[in-house]
């Protein structure tokens, strides 16, 4: 994260106080932010999924590079100061080192995110209820490919996508 904020260094900086949302569930900013110091929580509907203070922390990069609406709200929770980045597939051309940050990023989560449901697919597997449905949830994800991509489920699609 240290190399996201040192390719930020001439972007402008914003500073915004406790409780405000910089990014919007359902809508489309079209920025990035950066975090250089505060704290903000991620909210997925109604529920607070994280808090996250790691000064280069990056948000709303899944709506620029899917060119979908945000898929989570972002608040502050303290006072914090971020750059905004006001034209973020220009900038990430750039400045490769920047998208290549954020891919880590997002390698990081993905790899967490199977991590987690293989050990969910461990306990389950001989579960005859829902739970028993996490095989095919990992072999779909695990194997899908842009023309096919639909965030969600039947049971509960994403609601962020139109």
């Amino acid at each position: 994260m240290d190399e996201i904020l040192q390719a930020c260094s001439d972007v402008e900086q914003k500073v915004l106080p406790a409780g405000q949302a910089i990014l919007e569930e359902g809508r489309r900013a079209g920025v990035l932010y950066v975090l250089i110091e505060g704290e903000v929580e991620v909210c997925k509907g109604e529920y607070a999924i994280h808090v996250i203070s790691d000064p280069g922390a990056v948000f709303g990069e899944i709506s620029v590079l899917l060119d979908a609406p945000h898929t989570a709200t972002v608040r502050t929770t303290a006072q914090s100061r971020f750059h905004v980045i006001e034209d973020p597939l220009s900038f990430l051309h750039a400045r490769p080192a920047v998208a290549l940050g954020i891919s880590r990023l997002l390698a990081e989560r993905l790899h967490s995110m199977t991590t987690y449901l293989v050990d969910l697919k461990r306990q389950y597997e001989d579960s005859q209820d829902h739970f028993g449905m996490v095989d095919e949830v990992l072999e779909t994800l695990g194997h899908a490919q842009r023309a096919g991509h639909v965030p969600g489920s039947d049971r509960d699609p994403d609601p962020t996508v139109s």
